[in-house]
């Protein structure tokens, strides 16, 4: 089974355990011949999708999640169908963090990725125009503009993690996930988590 999440940067594919990313104007037909079983949150490249593979499903009917939240992404949605207890987060472009509940999703959350803080910095000033140091040291007060920007952006996402998780599980995904789970004790990363919530609504499905 061949899957794959269309996302706002790349799109990226699951199939037999293996996972790779494409960008949306470079796709090859080299996998014709499967079928592919989609999510999507970008049109645009949902289109560039269609237009590289004749035979593609896209199955946000199928995955549904018990939740008073109006307008939930259908990767988060994706991701949270895959866990009954805990807190989900996708650390990409933008971080999502959502609760789960025994099965019911109880909330959640926006927040800027990394690379987001950055342009936010850029945007504000040229002199603030500087990569974020994932090294910097987050135990005490920075002395330089470098480590000041980077020490404001990764600790801030941390202790918005740390005061909605608590002692609950936390289960981490995305481009910056790996990263973010190695401050929590609780966490586990978990790269496949959306497909893992695709393969649970296709299998009552097909």
């Amino acid at each position: 089974m061949l899957l794959c999440d269309v996302g706002n940067t790349f799109l990226h594919f699951y199939h037999k355990g293996k996972i790779w990313k494409e960008k949306p104007y470079a796709l090859t037909s080299k996998r014709e011949s499967l079928p592919i079983y989609y999510i999507s949150v970008n049109e645009r490249y949902e289109r560039c999708l269609l237009a590289s593979h004749s035979h593609c499903v896209n199955i946000a009917p199928y995955i549904e999640v018990d939740t008073s939240y109006q307008g939930l992404g259908i990767d988060r949605k994706a991701a949270c169908k895959a866990i009954d207890d805990g807190v989900i987060i996708d650390a990409g472009s933008a971080i999502t963090i959502d609760v789960m509940q025994q099965g019911i999703h109880i909330g959640g959350y926006i927040m800027p990725g990394l690379g987001a803080y950055k342009m936010m910095f850029k945007e504000i000033s040229k002199v603030l125009d500087i990569e974020i140091e994932p090294g910097v040291d987050l135990s005490r007060l920075p002395q330089n503009t470098k480590d000041a920007l980077s020490f404001g952006a990764i600790k801030s996402i941390i202790l918005m993690i740390k005061n909605t998780s608590r002692t609950k599980k936390i289960y981490f995904t995305g481009g910056d996930g790996k990263f973010f789970a190695r401050f929590f004790e609780n966490a586990i990363y978990d790269n496949t988590l959306v497909f893992k919530g695709m393969q649970s609504a296709l299998s009552k499905h097909i």
